[in-house]
């Protein structure tokens, strides 16, 4: 392969809400099209990914995204400086504001990005849900923003328990009772902050969709799985691909109604009459976006090709029947490394 490209990439975190920076890191790897030279961007020194040279060439923290535009800004130029970006893949939900607000800066700089447009990014908010399911004819559970505990006290009647308490960002807890609920809004307000969203809670069975859009209307890919095995934070830790005709068509419904760019996750619940409910849009690749490219669909690879302005043929195919397991995987690594990046932020 004459094609090399340097690419940056974050989300190397492993916690029982993994990143899905070592997953697509593995995916990019295994590109066929061209090699790739990684640099991590890492936030905390104890992320896994860090410690995996096989995968990463440099490691690089940088600011977290409260800090600002302004630091992240200076942070990347210098890492630019030192390595010759080609093309930069965020996966947090929390920082991608933040790098799409930079985009033309990152243009300007000679680095590319594919991510969605700010309109996109934002109407698809677990807060807006409701609105963005009328726009596009897609069902979706009913939900409200709120702002203060004592507001669940009035919710009782429109939404009957259980219901579902989320962060802006991440988490979301099955409350069954006033008092659960106020313990779940209350421990998320501390990590994420305001609004909280409740949602009304569907029976039934948990499926996701990773997917590819090219910003024109055009699905490149799209991997429907059904969970085996969920954590306590509603994580897939074991997942099938599945042939569902139906979640195909919705996904490509949603692609060509919002022209989306880049990678996403659908999550959806299946209830027991049969119908599909979307309960939430993640704007980037998910944490088990390696089972798409186990099963021949390699979304970071053709994500890639997008971003750097080459043709991609769209996947018309994948395999279905395989699973995914994620497990935990003991490194034994040298302090010193730790105290490296620790301390001067590169290792």
């Amino acid at each position: 392969m004459d094609k090399k490209y340097t690419i940056a990439l974050s989300g190397l975190n492993a916690i029982d809400s993994p990143g899905p920076g070592v997953a697509v890191a593995r995916g990019l790897k295994e590109a066929k099209s061209f090699n790739a030279r990684l640099i991590g961007l890492i936030y905390e020194s104890l992320e896994p990914g860090v410690y995996m040279p096989d995968l990463f060439d440099k490691i690089y923290q940088i600011p977290y995204p409260s800090a600002g535009i302004d630091v992240l800004k200076a942070r990347l130029e210098y890492i630019n400086e030192k390595e010759n970006l080609d093309l930069i893949i965020p996966n947090f939900d929390a920082e991608l504001f933040s790098f799409m607000k930079l985009e033309s800066t990152f243009k300007q700089m000679g680095i590319s990005t594919f991510l969605p447009t700010i309109e996109q990014f934002e109407e698809r908010h677990k807060i807006n849900l409701p609105e963005f399911g009328e726009k596009y004819g897609i069902n979706v559970p009913g939900s409200k923003a709120i702002f203060n505990a004592s507001e669940l006290n009035q919710l009782v009647s429109e939404f009957e328990f259980p219901m579902v308490i989320k962060g802006k960002f991440y988490d979301a807890y099955i409350a069954h009772s006033m008092d659960q609920a106020h313990v779940f809004f209350h421990k998320i307000n501390t990590t994420w902050g305001l609004p909280i969203v409740v949602q009304k809670f569907v029976q039934g069975d948990e499926y996701n969709v990773t997917g590819l859009g090219d910003g024109k209307g055009n699905t490149i890919a799209a991997v429907p799985m059904r969970k085996q095995y969920i954590t306590d934070k509603g994580k897939a830790w074991g997942g099938i691909s599945i042939d569902n005709k139906e979640l195909i068509k919705l996904t490509e419904h949603f692609i060509s109604q919002t022209k989306w760019r880049g990678g996403f996750e659908l999550e959806l619940m299946k209830d027991k009459g049969g119908k599909f409910h979307l309960i939430e849009i993640n704007p980037r690749m998910p944490a088990w976006i390696y089972l798409a490219v186990g099963v021949g669909q390699n979304i970071p690879e053709a994500l890639t090709k997008l971003a750097m302005g080459e043709n991609v043929i769209p996947f018309d195919k994948y395999d279905v029947g395989k699973m995914f397991v994620r497990y935990a995987y003991d490194m034994i690594v040298n302090l010193s490394d730790y105290q490296t990046i620790s301390t001067t932020g590169e290792l």
